[in-house]
């Protein structure tokens, strides 16, 4: 800017020049065209220069604009990229714990989740159950109607299951046919009783899939932790264990060695 002024004053100066009286000087004096064709050279020369420090300027202003938005793009595009990254690792650590078919947590999850509820930082008032859940019968509706409709059968159990136990409470699918409810609050034996009837009568209601009109029963294992020092995978085998007997004996529910027996 200050090259831009000193050019402008200049041009300025000389353009006065041009039609200000001629100096009382003596010797021979220019003629008033001689002084106007050489001040008016003079401006264009001046004019030409700046014409030429403007140019360069708006070039570099230009390539200064097109340097800001390739880096604006570049910020862009990695901010896309990272929250394309950080979306793909929220979807992989879903799916690393979710069962694909039903979205329930998967075995590996509700283990973690159990392992969390029987850790020493739960108040120790706080008692845990495990209900697992095995479908009978659902071998044949594969086997007859296919793995699609078996599917949709799974998906409307697991839907089932979330709905009969409370908001804390988590169901997951172990794999196959078989589920499991983990309940993380003290609750007598007759609450347990109650919620594990619930449950059966939950999967033993007629459902519709397509034209067919399909039932399943469950056998149910319940296994209880009041305060002793059960690891998660024996929690669990201990609950399946007592679905087996339930199965066996077609009890519908049965309850682990050491716990109440209920039978539905």
């Amino acid at each position: 800017m200050t090259d831009w002024n000193d050019l402008l004053d200049a041009v300025k100066a000389r353009l006065r020049l041009c039609v200000d009286e001629p100096s009382q000087a003596s010797g021979p004096q220019p003629t008033a065209a001689q002084r106007t064709r050489s001040g008016v050279l003079e401006c264009v020369e001046a004019l030409d220069q700046l014409h030429a420090t403007l140019r360069l300027e708006l070039d570099r202003r230009q390539r200064l604009e097109l340097e800001v938005f390739d880096a604006q793009a570049a910020l862009a595009q990695a901010r896309a990229e990272l929250a394309g990254t950080q979306a793909g690792e929220r979807q992989a650590r879903h799916l690393a714990a979710h069962d694909a078919l039903t979205s329930l947590p998967n075995r590996s999850r509700f283990l973690e989740r159990l392992e969390q509820a029987l850790g020493p930082h739960r108040p120790a008032h706080d008692g845990v159950a495990v209900l697992y859940v095995d479908l009978d019968g659902f071998k044949p509706i594969n086997d007859l109607h296919g793995h699609a409709v078996g599917d949709e059968v799974l998906r409307i159990i697991a839907m089932r299951l979330t709905r009969a136990v409370r908001a804390g409470d988590l169901v997951s699918r172990l794999g196959g046919d078989e589920f499991a409810c983990l309940l993380t609050d003290r609750l007598g034996r007759e609450q347990l009783a109650r919620l594990a009837c619930k449950v059966f009568d939950a999967v033993s209601t007629p459902m519709t899939v397509g034209e067919l009109r399909l039932t399943v029963t469950p056998s149910i294992g319940v296994a209880t932790h009041l305060g002793d020092r059960a690891q998660p995978n024996a929690l669990l085998q201990r609950a399946d264990a007592a679905m087996y007997r339930a199965k066996r004996a077609q009890c519908g529910i049965e309850f682990c060695e050491g716990d109440p027996r209920v039978t539905a």
